[in-house]
């Protein structure tokens, strides 16, 4: 488990764009078991593709007119119970750090692994998610 002092930053990043993080898996599944709307979660991680790809996509993304109801982080490797939470409801697809994953009246819809993260411009994971919002939100 990585010490809050090294996270900080990282979690900031998106939290201080208006992500809300879950920290638990009673606050994951009050937030995902949703019936009604439109959720993002990205799954936030100290990896230099979270950096240089994951969060600048996710923030580019959220910008855009047809956006998600709501928008939410996690941190694999910090809130582990909130992390392997938000897992479950990505099946059937691996645990994977960074990744995004998009809901739709509570059913997985739209899911970004690492690998397509890792050597993307975020301009193209901004424009992958971006499409993502124009199909389903």
């Amino acid at each position: 488990m990585y010490s809050p002092e090294l996270v900080a930053p990282f979690r900031e990043d998106l939290t201080s764009k208006g992500f809300k993080e879950l920290t638990s898996a009673d606050e994951v599944d009050m937030h995902l078991n949703s019936k009604n709307g439109t959720q993002l979660v990205v799954i936030n991680s100290v990896c230099g593709c979270a950096a240089r790809n994951a969060r600048p996509a996710a923030k580019m993304a959220v910008q855009s007119n047809k956006r998600p109801d709501e928008i939410f982080t996690v941190f694999a490797g910090f809130h582990n119970e909130a992390t392997n939470q938000v897992r479950k409801y990505c099946l059937p697809y691996p645990p994977s750090s960074p990744s995004m994953a998009l809901f739709k009246d509570g059913k997985l819809v739209h899911f970004i692994e690492r690998h397509h993260i890792e050597g993307q411009s975020a301009e193209l994971i901004a424009e992958n998610l971006t499409e993502a919002f124009n199909e389903y939100c």
